[in-house]
């Protein structure tokens, strides 16, 4: 793993041990692909205002999230199909997370089960909870995820329809013979079988999930649980008051990586508006093109109390399972505490916003 030294040469090396299908699908845009390329454009043009003269000598990155303590301000986000990326799939990206003290949130849409999952998961496992038309479904989902020991929700809502993308639409996506989705003994919701004109997810998002949800649904599914609900896919302020105001304990300021409304907006651009339209009563959360130390010191300098990580971790995947996921961390994490010595910031509570906007 030595021989990858940051996360974009573990995105070149992708390409050498992915199938086609599977790197179009990992790597996949809506439509022009403008919000992708905006995402990590945000993050470039943010200049770090770094304190000087300021005892660094020892730091470290710890952090608390709803009272689950890491080693990093740093969760795996919840991406489908990992079975195309190594033969254990999830199973590895979630042992790779625990190895490395992270959080993984495990998608609905895994190839592997919850239970599974969080059987071989030494560290804390969250569950992305998609919401299908029939929901006895999702009521399942939940009470699964509860038995399995999941310390949260994370309930995805810019999915009312896929983002159209013409890759895989072109490629007809789908998964290969003997892959399926490990939550569903329904063949119908389990499979994902090739197509004659379309992307075989697109059709199942299509037939299975509720694109009718409203802001009473939210209020819904968090009276069934007792586990704390996030919500994924804000990039408003208001849509992130209306979030707290029906329960929710947090929000995830997401577009998707892009892959659903293009020219939706950069997640750095609107998360400090989330920000001081939340103040503190709310854990934000935020992905999007995340792919340096600095780009997390300046999330949190803009109101996130973590980030995600989701395409770099199927690239470590693909590389070495577990160990490659592991790797993808840590190389974050020690870019990050380089970034704060050089930003004189001794702990992750010291980043502060000054750090981009000076007084």
């Amino acid at each position: 793993m030595a021989k990858y030294a940051n996360l974009y040469e573990y995105e070149a090396a992708s390409r050498e041990v992915l199938s086609a299908m599977a790197h179009s699908y990992y790597s996949g845009v809506a439509r022009d692909g403008i919000t992708l390329k905006a995402n990590r454009e945000a993050w470039d043009r943010l200049y770090l205002h770094y304190r000087v003269l300021v005892d660094v000598s020892q730091r470290h990155t710890r952090t608390v999230i709803l009272e689950q303590e890491m080693s990093a301000p740093l969760l795996v986000a919840p991406t489908a199909f990992h079975g195309l990326a190594h033969p254990n799939g999830e199973l590895e990206t979630a042992q790779g997370a625990a190895l490395q003290d992270c959080i993984y949130i495990a998608s609905t849409l895994s190839n592997q089960s919850i239970e599974s999952i969080c059987e071989v998961s030494t560290g804390s496992v969250w569950f992305q909870l998609y919401v299908y038309k029939d929901r006895e479904v999702t009521l399942q989902l939940i009470k699964r995820a509860e038995k399995a020991g999941c310390k949260a929700l994370v309930v995805t809502v810019d999915a009312a329809m896929i983002g159209t993308r013409e890759q895989d639409r072109a490629l007809r996506f789908h998964l290969p013979n003997g892959l399926t989705m490990g939550n569903f003994s329904n063949e119908q919701r389990a499979r994902l079988d090739q197509t004659s004109e379309d992307s075989a997810l697109a059709q199942y998002v299509q037939s299975q999930l509720d694109p009718s949800l409203t802001w009473s649904d939210l209020a819904w599914l968090v009276e069934q649980s007792a586990l704390p609900v996030f919500v994924k896919g804000i990039v408003r302020a208001d849509d992130a008051l209306l979030a707290v105001y029906h329960g929710a304990q947090g929000v995830i300021v997401s577009n998707h990586g892009g892959r659903q409304l293009d020219t939706a907006p950069p997640t750095a651009l609107v998360l400090p508006r989330i920000r001081h339209a939340l103040g503190d009563s709310a854990v934000i959360l935020v992905d999007g093109g995340i792919r340096r130390g600095t780009d997390v010191i300046k999330a949190i300098a803009l109101g996130a109390n973590a980030v995600l990580l989701g395409r770099p971790i199927l690239w470590g995947l693909a590389q070495n399972g577990q160990e490659g996921v592991a790797h993808i961390l840590s190389l974050l994490q020690a870019e990050l505490l380089e970034a704060m010595a050089l930003c004189g910031c001794a702990t992750i509570s010291s980043i502060s916003t000054d750090l981009i906007n000076p007084t």
